[in-house]
């Protein structure tokens, strides 16, 4: 009987983590955001997160503050789910993106969209960042689109001059947009966005489509400054993202600071186009 119990207690441990086991695959990262959400719904979301979240994990709260940390004094949040609606996989398979939407509560709903980083840890996806706006409820629920890697490549030895100098052209790329925003206005994320891109801001849904996102921007914002405060480029070279902090003047004239999380995308003649973007208001 104990040998059998110790068996039934291998295979379920085995199971445990396989279900969870970051193989390189857009699939596997969908299903672990998944079993975060079902352990959320379940035990609440600190305690979930206290098993999904990287060490170095970063959350918007709405300032950017190490997950670990925010989570040993923030109030637990229970009631909460969600589901991705866009994943993407680097061909590196050491990290990926979802974004989709959440809600919160039962009878008085809340509701808002997300978007998190994903680093692998010891065959885990782990979240290495998130942050989210919030929202009306939804008016349609948005088609799901998850994009397996085309290829698979990454670097037998991360060289630190190697790396770093992959951030730099990253951290380049930005303070060029930034430069083009100062004398276009927001007319210059047309040449820095890929045509399905998508903006999360907040009290707005989800705007899909480069066409679209600049409509919006246009409507009502003069100017934006972008301050960078991080860059990190995928080990397979095909995505990055930055975050730091936006100035945005508003055609009313009037000023808000936002938190920004910037996802870029390698082009095919080795240029950068941001494939989501979102911001959330800034505490000073």
């Amino acid at each position: 009987m104990r040998s059998i119990l110790s068996a039934c207690l291998v295979l379920a441990i085995s199971a445990g983590a396989f279900a969870q086991r970051a193989d390189g695959t857009t699939k596997s990262l969908v299903k672990a955001e998944k079993e975060y959400a079902a352990d959320a719904g379940k035990k609440g979301l600190k305690a979930a997160t206290d098993d999904y979240a990287s060490a170095t994990g970063i959350v918007f709260r709405p300032n950017p503050v190490n997950v670990k940390s925010y989570n040993t004094s923030a109030p637990d949040i229970q009631g909460m789910a969600w589901e991705p609606v866009l994943a993407k996989v680097s061909r590196s398979g050491d990290w990926g993106f979802t974004t989709g939407e959440y809600t919160i509560g039962s009878s008085d709903k809340k509701y808002g969209s997300y978007l998190t980083v994903w680093k692998a840890e010891n065959d885990r996806w782990k979240v290495a960042l998130d942050i989210g706006t919030e929202h009306n409820k939804p008016l349609a629920k948005p088609a799901a689109k998850f994009i397996e890697p085309k290829d698979h490549y990454k670097p037998k030895l991360a060289n630190p001059k190697e790396i770093k100098a992959g951030k730099d052209i990253i951290l380049t790329t930005e303070k060029t947009l930034n430069t083009m925003l100062k004398t276009y206005g927001v007319a210059a994320f047309a040449g820095f966005s890929n045509d399905d891109a998508r903006l999360l801001f907040p009290g707005n849904e989800p705007i899909v489509g480069k066409d679209k996102i600049l409509q919006f921007m246009n409507g009502m914002i003069g100017k934006i400054n972008l301050k960078t405060t991080e860059a990190e480029k995928a080990a397979g070279g095909d995505l990055a993202y930055t975050y730091g902090l936006a100035t945005v003047d508003y055609k009313t004239d009037l000023r808000e600071a936002f938190n920004y999380v910037f996802v870029w995308e390698r082009q095919a003649d080795h240029t950068w186009n941001i494939i989501a973007q979102v911001f959330v208001s800034a505490e000073r």
